[in-house]
């Protein structure tokens, strides 16, 4: 007895074995993570950290290193206007307001405000949010324009040092890493 159930369950087995490899996709044959070449950027730079290090699902910095700049200083950008924008949404929240008109046209304080992203936005008059797109325009494309010949994300054009270039926590590595990683952290809501 003991003889036929140990039969029957490699009968199973190599059944189950025998559906699974029968399903699978053929091996596909891929380059070996050495053989890669990135020519944008190496394990190491600013940007790649730990647990994925250099991480580029769709290859872009192989097929595009050209462009990877402009998503370095884009990625930067929209990681620290999602930083603000989750500072926002803490304050509201907490019920911290300015003093004072949001408009004097429509008679609206900054008080009367609601917390929230959405109530918040919905709330919003129009002009309002016509003349918000227009100063960030302006001063992406004109004050805080990315300057090609400065390090992506040094857009601060008069005498401000970003970081002072010292080993360990309070270094300059160490702090664009932090940036980098709380950008991407806000841009995942």
């Amino acid at each position: 007895s003991l003889r036929g159930a140990t039969a029957s369950l490699s009968d199973m087995l190599s059944t189950v074995a025998a559906s699974a490899f029968a399903l699978s996709a053929p091996m596909v044959s891929r380059p070996a993570l050495s053989n890669v070449r990135m020519t944008a950027i190496t394990p190491g730079d600013v940007g790649t950290t730990k647990p994925l290090g250099v991480y580029d699902p769709l290859g872009l910095m192989t097929t595009m290193p050209d462009k990877y700049r402009r998503f370095q200083e884009m990625e930067i950008k929209h990681g620290r206007i999602s930083m603000a924008a989750v500072l926002h949404v803490i304050l509201t929240e907490a019920g911290v307001r300015w003093p004072g008109y949001l408009s004097f046209a429509e008679d609206i304080k900054f008080s009367d405000m609601p917390g929230g992203t959405w109530a918040s936005w919905a709330a919003l008059p129009n002009l309002a949010w016509a003349q918000i797109v227009l100063i960030v325009a302006l001063l992406d494309n004109s004050v805080l324009a990315q300057k090609p010949d400065k390090a992506p994300g040094d857009i601060i054009p008069f005498f401000w040092v970003r970081y002072p270039d010292t080993p360990g926590f309070s270094g300059k590595e160490f702090k664009l890493n932090v940036e980098r990683n709380n950008g991407r952290a806000a841009m995942m809501g």
